[in-house]
């Protein structure tokens, strides 16, 4: 991707990037707000590893349920750190990245699945709707989209929690 990213911003003239307004401002912004989550985050990350078995959460289904509910308000790095970091506070044997493969299923499935349950979890949601709008496309407001989510998405969860995370 940094290749591709290269060849772009070698290969577009300067013009057309001036024509469309591209600036580093937004990547910079991100970035800058990315770099103070993660160490806003890390006294958080440290207690939860530190006592995570104190919070009652130790199943599976718990997991992909608490990464998947933070996930609907949060971006998904932030809260597969953070439902990692609990896991790893369990101190639970046969481990993989510091917590058992099935919290480590868990955990990543409930962080990336659930994202679509709100249009502020999963950025393509934004981009999606930004576009549909802009197209003059009828979109539902924050809480319709997420009564819509709920209908179709909360039956799978509930099969994927039965299936899969059971235990």
């Amino acid at each position: 991707m940094v290749a591709v990213a290269t060849i772009s911003i070698v290969v577009t003239p300067k013009d057309l990037r001036r024509e469309n307004g591209f600036t580093y401002r937004p990547l910079a912004e991100v970035a800058a707000l990315f770099i103070g989550i993660f160490l806003a985050m890390i006294p958080a990350l440290n207690i939860l590893k530190s006592s995570g078995g104190d919070l009652g959460i130790t199943k599976p289904w718990q997991f992909f349920w608490l990464t998947g509910i933070l996930s609907s308000f949060l971006d998904n790095a932030p809260t597969y750190l953070t439902a990692s970091s609990l896991a790893q506070g369990l101190g639970l044997a046969n481990e993989v990245v510091g917590m058992p493969e099935n919290m480590l299923k868990a955990v990543s499935a409930g962080a990336v699945f659930m994202g679509a349950n709100s249009y502020i979890g999963n950025g393509p949601n934004f981009m999606v709707k930004a576009i549909a709008v802009e197209a003059k496309i009828r979109m539902p407001n924050f809480f319709g989209y997420m009564v819509i989510a709920a209908i179709i998405l909360w039956p799978i969860f509930i099969a994927v929690t039965l299936i899969f995370f059971r235990s």
